[in-house]
């Protein structure tokens, strides 16, 4: 099965923490791992932050750049997914970054596996509840 990974999952592919294990093993599943291709951004984005935070040493972060892209089995072009995405963002009032992860999942019908909790409970009531599920749960 297809699932849509955004950052906050496949950050802990990299980075040792809650649910790093559920990660890892999604990653070794042999499933197709697809993202809109921002992902690469947002993860070197957030090894930047924790290597600011002192969290993460300069060759952490080299590590994640070189390395991030090749989680994927496709990266789509945030081209295609703008539209939705933002109808999305506007439709939750939440930042438009995580609704191409849910646009993907909607155009490719299959589930979002994130990490954030906060988005989790933005979509729990909506028409998107069953598209959406948590690293934490797998």
């Amino acid at each position: 099965m297809t699932r849509v990974v955004d950052a906050s999952v496949a950050l802990k592919v990299f980075v040792d923490e809650l649910a790093s294990d559920q990660a890892t093993a999604l990653v070794n599943s042999g499933e197709p791992l697809i993202a809109p291709d921002l992902v690469v951004a947002e993860l070197c984005n957030a090894a930047w932050r924790l290597w600011r935070q002192g969290e993460l040493t300069e060759q952490q972060v080299h590590i994640i750049a070189e390395n991030a892209p090749h989680l994927f089995a496709e990266r789509v072009s945030h081209d295609q997914l703008s539209q939705r995405a933002s109808q999305i963002a506007m439709n939750l009032t939440h930042p438009a970054y995580d609704c191409f992860y849910l646009a993907l999942a909607e155009q490719r019908d299959c589930v979002l596996m994130t990490a954030d909790r906060r988005f989790i409970e933005r979509v729990r009531a909506t028409p998107w509840k069953d598209r959406v599920t948590s690293i934490y749960e797998r």
